[in-house]
């Protein structure tokens, strides 16, 4: 991400005879040509500044792919178990474009688009660590941990109408069943509540895993959609990969279920 601490100038070696003016060493001289000798060393100081050069190199690169890339998030609740639980480090792609765009099933990140989130009390670390948590989780080093975000998975896509429930129980999309067993927290069904709505242009239906512990798109809609919805300008990014615990280090893939999904029909 940022400059070496120190220049590196690589020497090409030449391929036709030697230029004569060049200059050869003399009899008994070093293979070397004078000047082209490399000092080694330089004590304590030069070692500390090729230290930190190191150390800024890292963090910008850091910074870079947390702002364009990837970033670390930090689960704090239980809206997603048994998929996450309170604790659970997650790596966040922001490339949503190609094969990494936001689809069905795909387990996402995504900033409060207003009134999802409680006001939020700040923990008290001091001033000294407070303040060296923040710039951890601003250059990516950290996870991030606060603040007005939270994870989901997609239901339904734009133009999709998304009900619950059928004469089985279960949530439909655009009049395909979800089997969502593989996901789904143990006991819970896939809705206590009724709706009937349509994804509106540009934005996302989200629902969390543990549906009875989850404040999701059902919690904010009017019955419409359209209160509910969450803008695809709002997400973060989904997540592709559980990085901690390390012993519940898996991959994240999109459930077969949502396979089956016919594309929105409406114009």
């Amino acid at each position: 991400m940022s400059d070496p601490s120190r220049d590196e100038t690589v020497h090409g070696h030449p391929t036709g005879p030697r230029d004569a003016s060049a200059g050869a060493p003399e009899d008994g001289a070093g293979s070397a040509p004078q000047g082209r000798r490399r000092r080694r060393g330089g004590g304590p100081w030069a070692a500390l500044k090729e230290l930190l050069g190191i150390a800024a190199t890292a963090l910008v690169i850091s910074f870079l792919i947390k702002t364009f890339l990837a970033q670390a998030f930090w689960i704090p609740s239980g809206s997603m178990e048994d998929t996450l639980v309170y604790g659970d480090r997650v790596m966040v792609s922001k490339i949503q474009a190609g094969p990494m765009a936001v689809d069905r099933g795909d387990v996402v990140v995504f900033e409060d688009p207003g009134g999802w989130l409680p006001p939020s009390q700040q923990v008290d670390r001091g001033p000294v660590v407070g303040a060296a948590v923040r710039a951890l989780e601003f250059i990516g080093v950290a996870p991030a941990s606060q603040g007005n975000h939270l994870i989901k998975r997609v239901i339904g896509m734009p133009g999709d109408t998304v009900v619950c429930c059928d004469a089985e129980g279960r949530l439909t999309v655009n009049g395909q069943p979800l089997d969502e067993e593989a996901y789904l927290f143990p006991g819970d069904v896939p809705s206590t509540s009724e709706f009937e709505i349509t994804v509106p242009e540009d934005s996302v239906w989200l629902m969390g895993d543990h549906r009875s512990n989850s404040r999701d798109s059902r919690a904010n809609d009017d019955g419409t959609g359209q209160a509910g919805s969450v803008p695809l300008d709002a997400v973060v990014g989904q997540a592709f990969v559980l990085l901690y615990p390390f012993d519940h280090f898996t991959w994240f893939t999109v459930p077969d279920t949502f396979a089956s999904v016919p594309e929105d029909s409406a114009p």
